[in-house]
């Protein structure tokens, strides 16, 4: 604003200043038409002096009284006639200032017109600013030196682009204050959420992580402040996870542990009988912790890992892991039903997940009891399943066994590391699917659910 304030004021200022040469260069144009009746001169460069080749005056003094009066100033100019030096003529109307009264000026006119050219300057003086030409005047016959002198008053002129000037700076800095205070305001109101955010990052912990950012309005600093809050959601899950595991490993690993311990306190040494039954107790106590790590490890791989997906027949994929869970020892497993479809999976990680359902259904269910595997879709999902006739799952636990080391009594001694059924629920999740249960006191049917998704292109998936 201000350099566009300052540049309109000096342009206009030079335009000023070019109509005034232009104003009193017409002035000479007049002179010389008052003295000889001709005008040819239109520029500085081609300005001459007002001297006649015939003329009526007798004198110079009469010559140049005439120009006087019949050349009128304008508002803000004024006319001088100097004869031999001596301001002797001025104009007979009212004019905004005399130039006779500097006598400076008029010693300074002389001086520059001595040599008989037409002269166009600037006087700055005490009294003000003054635009001038002076061109000198004589009459054939006469020994009289006269000089017509025009000024126009600068100050005078630019007073109004001044004014506008001092006008549009006051207004543009009112604007300034103004347009600084809205912006302020503005500026607070969005940058509010950026600063609660800090002030609410500061505060949490991992001990305390439940503060979350109110969400106000909908504009761009909102969503970035509900993202946020599902950033803070998604951390404080991922810490209670690693809270619970960390507990659950805890007390998974305790019992074996004090097992070991307690046998190795109580052994006599002496005793070849009481140690080797120590030593057989200890290597299956450390073999069950390192089961236990793997299917940590497994769990978390899970988790992890983006299923690398490609299109698969579900009647072929069904047969090929029939195949492999059937080789299950003491059972009679069963091929129920197949289903015709194509489904986007990763064949390695479902395969894992159905064998591992396999497998829990023949640990639980008595020795020849019958198993059956199969698939099958409504067409908008598919299910991978297995059916066993084991004893069920009472209903207030079968949401606890899909948690990481839930297991529940059944009765009949079942060891394990209690990571089998989260490591499908979490296969499951990953492929956008879910596992499903039925149970009764008559047997149990888990499935994995998975979406029926568009055909994708396998180069991509590789």
């Amino acid at each position: 604003m201000g350099a566009a304030n300052v540049t309109g004021f000096l342009v206009q200022r030079e335009r000023t200043l070019a109509e005034i040469d232009v104003r009193l260069l017409s002035r000479i144009e007049a002179a010389r038409s008052v003295v000889t009746g001709a005008s040819t001169a239109t520029s500085q460069t081609d300005a001459a002096p007002a001297t006649p080749g015939t003329s009526t005056f007798t004198s110079t003094s009469a010559a140049l009284e005439a120009v006087l009066a019949r050349v009128v100033p304008n508002v803000n100019e004024s006319a001088l006639g100097i004869i031999n030096g001596k301001a002797r003529y001025v104009p007979g109307t009212d004019i905004s200032f005399h130039l006779e009264e500097d006598p400076d000026f008029v010693a300074r006119i002389v001086d520059e017109v001595a040599d008989g050219t037409v002269r166009l300057g600037t006087s700055v003086s005490a009294s003000g600013q003054y635009r001038y030409v002076a061109t000198p005047i004589s009459v054939t016959g006469s020994t009289e030196k006269g000089i017509y002198v025009a000024a126009v008053d600068v100050d005078a002129e630019l007073t109004e682009i001044t004014d506008a000037f001092t006008t549009y700076a006051l207004v543009a800095l009112v604007a300034l204050v103004a347009v600084g205070l809205v912006g302020w305001f503005v500026a607070g109101r969005l940058l509010r959420p950026i600063r609660q955010l800090r002030a609410a990052a500061s505060r949490i912990t991992a001990s305390d992580r439940n503060e979350r950012i109110p969400v106000v309005g909908h504009d761009d600093v909102s969503e970035l402040t509900a993202t946020v809050n599902d950033m803070l959601d998604r951390l404080d899950a991922a810490l209670t996870g690693q809270r619970q595991l960390l507990d659950d490993v805890r007390h998974e690993l305790k019992t074996p542990i004090t097992i070991v311990r307690g046998h190795l306190e109580l052994l006599d040494t002496a005793n070849q009988a009481e140690v080797e039954s120590t030593r057989s107790l200890a290597i299956d106590e450390l073999d069950r912790m390192t089961g236990l790590v793997d299917d940590i490890e497994s769990l978390a791989e899970t988790q992890r890992a983006v299923p690398v997906r490609r299109q698969v027949d579900v009647a072929d994929f069904t047969e090929e892991v029939f195949a492999k869970a059937a080789i299950i020892a003491d059972h009679e497993w069963v091929l129920s039903s197949v289903a015709h479809a194509s489904v986007a999976l990763d064949p390695a990680r479902i395969t894992q997940a159905w064998l591992q359902l396999a497998d829990n259904a023949s640990k639980y269910s008595p020795a020849g009891s019958r198993i059956e595997l199969g698939s099958s879709t409504d067409g908008t999902d598919v299910e991978f399943w297995v059916a066993d006739r084991g004893p069920g799952i009472p209903k207030d636990s079968q949401e606890r066994i899909f948690e990481r080391f839930g297991r529940v009594d059944t009765g009949r001694g079942i060891r394990g590391s209690g990571l089998g059924l989260p490591i499908v629920k979490a296969i499951a999740q990953a492929h956008g699917g879910r596992v499903s249960l039925v149970s009764t006191s008559s047997g149990s049917r888990f499935g994995i659910l998975m979406p029926v998704t568009a055909p994708i292109d396998e180069s991509e998936s590789a």
